[in-house]
């Protein structure tokens, strides 16, 4: 069974900086795709943010292009991300969640392995 600990997160003034970090356990293949969600409100639907492939190949939602850099770790299975020019319009809870797969979608119903979610407030 596949396990997702994060940590990061926190508050910041809008244009400061913050890093999340995802580690993975239970992982049987090398292949592992991981990506990054938010959601802005309980309730809300979560969006894709960013996502690294296995191959290390990303992706990025338009609105953090620039701003976000996604990365992983392959002999620790954790993924990072860093995020710069925080805007008060990231604020939301994140969670991270993977797949052993080569290439995944930047779509949360396909995924089965989340993280706990970590906050993060961006004041203005």
């Amino acid at each position: 069974q596949v396990e997702l600990v994060q940590s990061g997160g926190g508050s910041v003034q809008a244009g400061g900086s913050l890093r999340l970090s995802c580690e993975a356990s239970g992982f049987t293949g090398s292949r592992h795709c991981m990506g990054w969600f938010r959601q802005a409100a309980p309730g809300k639907e979560r969006e894709g943010v960013a996502l690294i492939h296995s191959t290390g190949e990303t992706m990025y939602v338009d609105s953090v292009k620039g701003r976000f850099t996604i990365s992983k770790d392959n002999a620790k299975v954790t993924s990072y991300l860093e995020m710069n020019s925080l805007k008060p319009e990231d604020t939301g809870m994140y969670f991270c969640a993977a797949q052993g797969r080569l290439y995944c979608p930047l779509h949360a119903d396909t995924y089965n392995s989340w993280g706990q979610g970590t906050q993060v407030t961006v004041s203005s």
